[in-house]
């Protein structure tokens, strides 16, 4: 039986496709892409195709601000349901987790938030766990150890064309040591959501090496011989995502594989062409 007594939300910059966020009746709070003057919402007032086409000719370069207390009041008031379970971005990455909780004393339903230590398709995959859980009838501490669940076999491997993205945005974390090598080396970087925040895994030669070696360090990680749930995301880079798909499947046959564009804000700190696979156990 269908609990929708209970409203999923995420945000922006979950990655998710249009048609799952409809499917499994997924709420979405944007995040803000800050533009040249203007304050832009992820998704909705900037579009991928919009945002990576300005990017490159742009001289200002955009930066990125987290939804206010008073955006989550105004969706979460707006929710025709009785709970809240809101799956956040890392809140080592973004200040999304803290205006939430700020929204939860102005609110009158409950609101209950759970980080996901991730972001693009690894925070897709936590807020699909909670909306199938709560789907399927769950309640909400049910739902929410669902995604804990999820959680402790979440690996999120990705590379990048440039670190420069991420240096100017701040995010880069350990992997900041990458910078002063040779420019042609491409970075494998990881989330752990642990921890929450990138740090760097290994140096690859070239562009070709290292989408093979983000197929192959996630299937290390992975356990095979459970239902594995696969999102190959990327940022103007979709031929290159689907030779990616391809050689994953060539290997091993996920139970299930979503392709997602990564979002604005997301394509903010990571830069077009990144390329990355975010997967789980069941």
């Amino acid at each position: 039986m269908s609990n929708h007594r209970v409203a999923i939300l995420t945000d922006s910059t979950s990655d998710l496709p249009a048609e799952l966020v409809r499917k499994h009746d997924i709420h979405i709070i944007p995040l803000y892409v800050l533009w040249g003057g203007e304050q832009l919402r992820d998704g909705v007032d900037i579009d991928h195709a919009t945002f990576y086409g300005r990017l490159p000719r742009d001289p200002e370069h955009p930066t990125t601000s987290q939804p206010t207390p008073a955006d989550f009041v105004r969706v979460v008031e707006g929710l025709d349901a009785d709970e809240i379970v809101f799956v956040s971005i890392s809140d080592r990455l973004s200040g999304t987790i803290a205006s939430a909780n700020a929204a939860k004393d102005m609110v009158r339903k409950p609101l209950h938030v759970v980080d996901s230590g991730s972001v693009s398709m690894g925070l897709g995959w936590m807020t699909l766990v909670a909306a199938r859980a709560r789907d399927a009838g769950a309640s909400v501490p049910e739902i929410i150890a669902a995604v804990e669940a999820a959680r402790s076999s979440l690996h999120v491997i990705f590379t990048v064309e440039t670190l420069e993205y991420l240096h100017r945005g701040g995010r880069i974390g350990a992997a900041a040591k990458l910078l002063g090598t040779a420019l042609q080396l491409k970075p494998l970087l990881t989330i752990r959501p642990e921890l929450g925040m990138i740090e760097p895994l290994e140096r690859v030669r070239s562009r070709k090496r290292s989408l093979t070696r983000v197929v192959e360090y996630s299937l290390e990680q992975l356990d095979a011989s459970r239902p594995l749930r696969v999102g190959i995301m990327h940022a103007m880079a979709a031929a290159e995502a689907q030779a990616v798909a391809d050689d994953l499947c060539s290997r091993i046959t996920p139970a299930e594989l979503v392709m997602a564009n990564v979002t604005p804000v997301v394509g903010t700190h990571s830069g077009p062409g990144v390329i990355g696979i975010a997967a789980y156990a069941e």
